[in-house]
């Protein structure tokens, strides 16, 4: 069985740390597809291992991802 998750990625120092928001799962790596691929290999690692109770404490099913504009000064 396949699944989405959003994929937040950026870059931190000389590298790029990766999040997932649904799951609360973090990664990095050397470059943007380093860092994606780690992710990805965190959450199925992730689902290999943790109990169901885990998976549904931890499981947002709505993430949203949106840019606003802010006031400074």
């Amino acid at each position: 069985m396949q699944r989405q998750f959003t994929a937040i990625i950026e870059r931190e120092g000389d590298g790029y740390v990766s999040l997932c928001p649904e799951l609360d799962i973090a990664s990095q790596g050397d470059t943007i597809e380093e860092a994606r691929d780690n992710l990805r290999e965190a959450i199925e690692l992730f689902f290999e291992t943790a109990s169901s109770t885990e998976i549904q404490a931890r499981l947002h099913e709505e993430v949203y991802v949106t840019r606003m504009e802010v006031a400074i000064g």
